[in-house]
């Protein structure tokens, strides 16, 4: 099984390895996350026309690059002339996961085309240990498992974590003890704090997820009173684009690695 959970929870999760400085998911967004300390980057991928994964969240250029493109459509040379927020291109996920041997990655299969050359592209760089692949397509997830086998980490799609949610509320949780009813390699929950008008994460859902074994991940917290709080419910991992303010509610509660 992975060892990507290896370290002592909760985890600091940098998102797209901070997207609140502008550059997100690039090189230097990477690289300035790991030197405030994040040992934890979360990312998205796509596959390039001619199938090499790529780091990049949206399925157009048009938000961060002003062209409409998308990135299914272009190979992998011309994408490469193209520049994010006025800095680097767009990373190939071999060249990140070769670039911070030592950084465990979060990686969103963001179209179904990226899940074979996703998989294949952790493999041969080693880096099963320390990839957690999410989506919230059920279906994506289900097909990078078939591929990955229990190696790689994954977390629950949407549907499965509608059903977590419901299995974790009182008047539905069934006593005694239940089997887990996912897949071997998922290991955490990731989630928003609410859905809509729903509130996602509480004390029962945190509670009936960690009697279940697995993590609670929240994504995008910025806000330092709202950190806290996720802290105090007993959360095992926070993404957030604002890299300062997450580290200093952990450095406060000594919390950060190292601190």
């Amino acid at each position: 099984m992975s060892g990507y959970l290896d370290a002592p929870a909760p985890l600091a999760f940098a998102h797209r390895g901070g997207a609140a400085a502008g550059d997100e998911n690039t090189a230097e967004a990477f690289a300035r996350a790991v030197s405030l300390g994040y040992r934890y980057v979360e990312t998205d991928v796509h596959a390039t026309a001619d199938g090499v994964p790529v780091v990049f969240h949206d399925h157009t250029l048009d938000r961060v690059a002003g062209t409409r493109a998308t990135v299914a459509s272009m190979r992998w040379a011309d994408l490469a002339t193209v520049r994010v927020g006025g800095a680097g291109a767009v990373p190939r996920l071999d060249d990140v996961l070769g670039a911070w041997p030592d950084i465990r990655f979060n990686v969103d299969l963001k179209a179904s085309g990226v899940v074979a050359p996703a998989v294949e592209t952790i493999r041969t760089c080693g880096a099963e240990s320390r990839v957690l692949l999410a989506s919230f397509s059920d279906a994506r997830l289900a097909a990078a498992r078939a591929l990955a086998g229990p190696a790689i980490a994954t977390s629950m799609g949407q549907r499965a974590v509608a059903r977590l949610r419901l299995a974790a509320m009182p008047r539905f949780r069934r006593t005694g003890g239940p089997q887990p009813w996912w897949h071997p390699s998922v290991v955490a929950a990731q989630v928003p704090v609410k859905a809509g008008p729903v509130r996602v994460v509480d004390t029962s859902f945190v509670t009936y997820a960690h009697r279940m074994g697995l993590q609670v991940h929240v994504w995008t917290v910025d806000d330092p009173a709202e950190i806290a709080r996720l802290l105090d419910l007993g959360v095992d991992g926070i993404m957030t684009d604002d890299l300062d303010a997450l580290k200093a509610v952990f450095v406060s509660r000594g919390l950060w690695p190292n601190s």
